[in-house]
């Protein structure tokens, strides 16, 4: 009824209906939207605040949702990936594996003073939660690439962060990271190692960057690969650990990988890393099918122990 006493009162004062009700259209392009100025009063397309997603008619709304499961793993992946590649390197660049156990403890430090201060200066500031914009598809991640162009004429520039703040998070992570491995590093490298961790560190240098780039370009990849990406990663990596003993019979390898501590933190590690990936994957959405299934981290080492005198070079037929 509204509408028609609407339409009547135009006719009878002689104004228009477009100038009484104004209701917007929908934008071209897949994000592309309009912000609201004022009651009835939008403006033209374009990219929508930082924090705000398009909606229905392509009017932009603000994002109040909080990061899911996934979204938080996605997050933890990106901090470990760093992580990892401090430890590697610290271990990888020294010859002296006992005494660098207070550079692998900086690298940690760091780590998690970054993160910390990451998620305190996203919105709202000071909490330990973020806000957050829901993903919905891989395109969300590549607004730029889907900036549309009617009867290619016109071209609406909606670069924006769908995936608030899930695309720019991870980098302000690894430029603090950058900061506190600077600030920190070299002190506790000249003061308690004599200087071990000075390649480490240059080895950070590079690799820090390179993954701001890989986030960059591929983070929308990522976000969906990851789960596997670790499962694989935490297989591949365990059998080159476990390739790497000396002795390749059964009890060699299970008192070379349980006894000597720096072995058995290293096994820990990648059972931890597959875990990770299963849960990742699965989300333990079904509780009595997935939680069974963190049971096969153990799998690959007992797989590798109990077929190495099948795989061993020495027990292949060189008369053949």
């Amino acid at each position: 009824m509204d509408f028609w006493k609407s339409v009547l009162l135009s006719c009878i004062t002689g104004l228009t209906f477009a100038e009484k009700v104004y209701q917007p259209t929908e934008c071209p392009g897949l994000y592309c939207g309009k912000k609201e100025l004022g009651p009835g009063e939008y403006s033209g397309c374009g990219a929508c605040p930082r924090g705000y997603q398009p909606e229905y008619n392509s009017i932009c709304s603000e994002c109040t949702s909080n990061p899911t499961l996934y979204d938080w793993l996605y997050l933890g992946f990106m901090a470990l990936l760093s992580l990892l590649l401090h430890f590697f390197f610290i271990d990888y660049t020294n010859q002296n594996k006992k005494s660098l156990v207070v550079l692998h403890l900086s690298a940690l430090l760091e780590s998690v003073i970054a993160a910390f201060l990451t998620v305190l200066l996203t919105d709202p500031l000071g909490s330990l939660m973020i806000r957050s914009c829901p993903v919905s598809r891989l395109e969300d991640w590549y607004s730029m690439l889907y900036n549309p162009s009617p009867n290619y004429t016109t071209t609406f520039h909606c670069t924006q962060e769908i995936v608030y703040p899930l695309y720019t998070i991870v980098m302000v992570y690894y430029a603090f990271s950058l900061l506190f491995l600077m600030c920190l590093r070299p002190m506790i490298s000249l003061r308690f190692v004599e200087c071990l961790g000075t390649r480490s560190i240059y080895a950070a240098l590079y690799f820090l960057p390179i993954l701001i780039v890989i986030q960059a370009v591929f983070g929308g990849l990522l976000y969906y690969s990851f789960p596997y990406i670790m499962i694989i990663a935490s297989l591949v990596t365990s059998a080159i650990h476990m390739a790497q003993g000396i002795q390749q019979g059964f009890t060699d390898l299970l008192a070379e990988n349980f006894k000597n501590m720096r072995n058995l933190t290293i096994l820990i590690g990648h059972w931890i890393l597959h875990c990770y990936g299963i849960i990742s994957l699965t989300e333990l959405k079904q509780p009595d099918l997935h939680v069974p299934l963190l049971l096969l981290v153990f799998f690959p080492v007992i797989f590798y122990v109990v077929t190495t005198k099948f795989t061993h070079p020495d027990n292949l037929d060189k008369t053949e």
